[in-house]
């Protein structure tokens, strides 16, 4: 397998989700990871052991107190030869550290930093999490907690996207430079089939169709998907009822078992999926 980053070493200070994740999609395109973990942990340790081997496997760990006047030592050692710093903590937290971008492109010119924050200047030092997020875009319907950190994976994504474009951007010779990825930006992001209407309450998308909705069977749910004209048309046809609307539709598909409207879906090429219980 191609590894586009082979010979790039990457320091990541960066704890918990987002960059953690952005991390390992650097690892996977071959860089030298190297992840530094204050003599604690990482919490993500604590809050999900399994995940957090996953997310960390392939990678140097180093056990550093940064906030020591040893520890700075050793992580400007690490630095010296790193192309990107990754980091998860907020502007004034880097500050006290010593890592702030004037400080640090001074010490390492060569260096890019990528900082994942939750708000973009000049909020960039307010305090925020991916359930905040969501819920001042709309996305949370409560009192339902969301299944999916989309702000946190959606960020991470982009600090990886970001993160190679400064790395080709030096290997084309240009400065090197610091991207901030603002995990709020990020949710803004996966929010725009709400904001444009697709998924608000009457759009295409919200379940008012009766060809794009969630229905009942005799052992569960089936997500039906037939928004296109030639799925529609064959979801009516083999359905066979005399009148195509929503409340006909779930009277029909209540009469069989999710497993047995899956079957009869990938006979008929129709989108259809039992929807996974918890």
């Amino acid at each position: 397998m191609f590894k586009p980053l082979k010979n790039i070493t990457i320091v990541t200070i960066a704890l918990n989700l987002p960059g953690p994740l952005a991390a390992k999609r650097f690892c996977e395109l071959g860089a030298n990871v190297v992840k530094v973990e204050p003599p604690q942990g990482d919490p993500f340790e604590q809050y999900c052991p399994e995940w957090y081997a996953q997310l960390n496997e392939g990678q140097q760990r180093e056990v550093i107190d940064i906030k020591s006047t040893e520890g700075r030592a050793q992580l400007n050692t690490l630095l010296s030869s790193a192309t990107l710093l990754l980091t998860a903590q907020r502007p004034a937290a880097l500050e006290r550290l010593g890592l702030g971008w004037n400080e640090l492109h001074e010490k390492f010119p060569l260096l890019n930093h990528l900082a994942v924050v939750g708000y973009p200047p000049p909020n960039d030092n307010h305090a925020g999490h991916d359930l905040t997020y969501q819920a001042a875009l709309g996305l949370l319907n409560p009192p339902h907690m969301p299944k999916t950190l989309t702000a946190d994976l959606a960020g991470a994504e982009r600090a990886a996207f970001e993160g190679l474009a400064m790395i080709m951007a030096t290997r084309e010779g240009a400065k090197a430079s610091q991207t901030l990825v603002a995990l709020s930006d990020a949710a803004d992001y996966m929010a725009q089939p709400f904001n444009y209407g697709l998924t608000s309450d009457g759009g295409l998308l919200s379940g008012d169709l009766a060809e794009y909705d969630l229905y009942e069977t005799l052992d569960g749910w089936v997500a039906v998907a037939a928004l296109e004209s030639h799925f529609k048309t064959k979801f009516k046809q083999q359905l066979a009822l005399k009148s195509f609307n929503k409340q006909e539709v779930a009277i029909r598909l209540k009469q069989k078992s999710s497993s047995e409207w899956v079957a009869w879906a990938n006979q008929q090429d129709i989108p259809l999926v039992a929807v996974k219980k918890d």
